[in-house]
């Protein structure tokens, strides 16, 4: 590809999902414990030779896309028409005061989309001008007639299986949908058919079989059985953590601000909650302990908020290319009661963490009046995480 050449992707995302059965639009379902739509959209964002991601949504989606693709780079959000065709074309329309040569068009409901499918498109668009990633059909193919008869056995040497993202040079596909729009032609089902149509030669390279687009229930239940079976090396860990009362007006537990008569005596912000869950997930890694990653010697870390030392350690699992099975902490003292606010503790860990609720716990209990913690000296606080990892020797 020349290097003057600019490479831009409309991501297609405003449709309803309805055969992928209940729970909403499928594209913010979540596979794999990560939205369908952030796993659409990392791949291009964080792909060296794409420039502009144009997302097409619904409307009604906003907050929910906002939601789901945190921390991925992309347009303003355009909204989609009627039909997915309609909505290639708003993103085309977007994109065109950005001028790309190359255009890559997406579905949303493809999640496991690779940096060298996408560089393979960008080589096939420069060099062709318009082409599809194919995959061969492996299975014979049969042509039934009304009465559910067999009319014809195509050639399945000649078949191929269609994917996105689809490539063009960028004024040609757009002058392609504009044109359809004008003819009032809305029945095409890729964009590959309306340049068919508008008199190009589509070429083919390479797909990927795990390109797959998500449509039914069953798609979903497979894909998270391939996903889970990627992860094998199930690992736990466990924390613990310790702080004294001083002076102070509050405490800060599980990234939760609680009113208290006393504060912690710390380097940091003393959350013993979070530290110890960070020790947990540090020890699941094999990964040292908080101490080694956030020495009590480095000034920069006084007064440090603990929601970054955990947002570092599931970023370190993240690094490895695994995900957070659960999360759980036990904080040990009189006082203040931890029971009204477990719930809102709980969902503070998830938002730190990017991990769902359900798979996060809090729990209290008390040392009966016995030790520092009876004597409400300070309070203790234990954890354990578990991860699951790519398999590796």
């Amino acid at each position: 590809m020349a290097k003057s050449e600019r490479t831009a992707v409309v991501l297609v995302a405003a449709g309803r999902g309805l055969r992928a059965g209940a729970g909403g639009p499928k594209q913010y379902r979540t596979i794999g414990g990560v939205p369908v739509i952030y796993r659409a959209m990392e791949a291009f964002s964080r792909h060296p030779d794409v420039f502009a991601v144009q997302p097409v949504l619904n409307p009604d989606d906003s907050a929910m896309f906002t939601a789901a693709v945190g921390g991925l780079k992309h347009e303003a959000p355009t909204h989609g028409g009627a039909t997915r065709q309609a909505s290639v074309l708003a993103g085309l329309e977007a994109l065109a005061k950005h001028k790309p040569d190359i255009v890559l068009i997406h579905d949303a409901a493809r999640p496991f989309v690779s940096e060298g499918l996408i560089s393979r498109a960008i080589e096939a668009a420069s060099r062709t001008g318009a082409a599809i990633p194919a995959v061969a059909v492996t299975d014979t193919i049969k042509v039934t007639g009304e009465n559910g008869n067999v009319e014809d056995t195509p050639d399945r040497a000649r078949l191929r299986i269609a994917q996105t993202p689809q490539s063009f040079r960028f004024d040609v596909i757009l002058e392609a949908h504009r044109r359809a729009a004008r003819d009032g032609r809305s029945d095409f089902t890729d964009d590959a058919a309306i340049a068919e149509w508008a008199g190009l030669t589509v070429a083919t390279f390479e797909g990927d079989v795990a390109n797959m687009k998500l449509t039914t229930p069953e798609d979903f239940v497979r894909e998270e059985a391939r996903l889970a079976s990627l992860l094998g090396d199930i690992r736990t860990g466990t924390g613990y953590d310790v702080h004294a009362f001083g002076e102070g007006d509050h405490l800060m537990i599980c990234g939760v601000r609680v009113p208290h008569t006393k504060g912690f005596l710390a380097h940091s912000d003393g959350d013993v909650g979070l530290h110890a869950l960070v020790d947990a997930i540090l020890g699941a890694l094999a990964d040292g302990d908080i101490g080694s990653h956030f020495p009590p010697s480095d000034a920069k870390w006084k007064g440090a908020s603990s929601d970054q030392f955990l947002k570092y350690a599931i970023e370190r699992v993240t690094q490895r290319g695994g995900r957070v099975a659960n999360l759980e902490v036990t904080m040990i003292c009189e006082r203040p009661k931890i029971g009204p606010l477990r719930d809102t503790m709980r969902a503070r860990i998830a938002e730190i963490s990017g991990v769902d609720i359900s798979r996060i716990a809090v729990k209290a209990t008390t040392s009966e009046r016995l030790g520092f913690t009876g004597r409400e000296e300070g309070i203790a606080a234990t954890a354990s995480a578990t991860i699951r990892l790519p398999w590796s020797i």
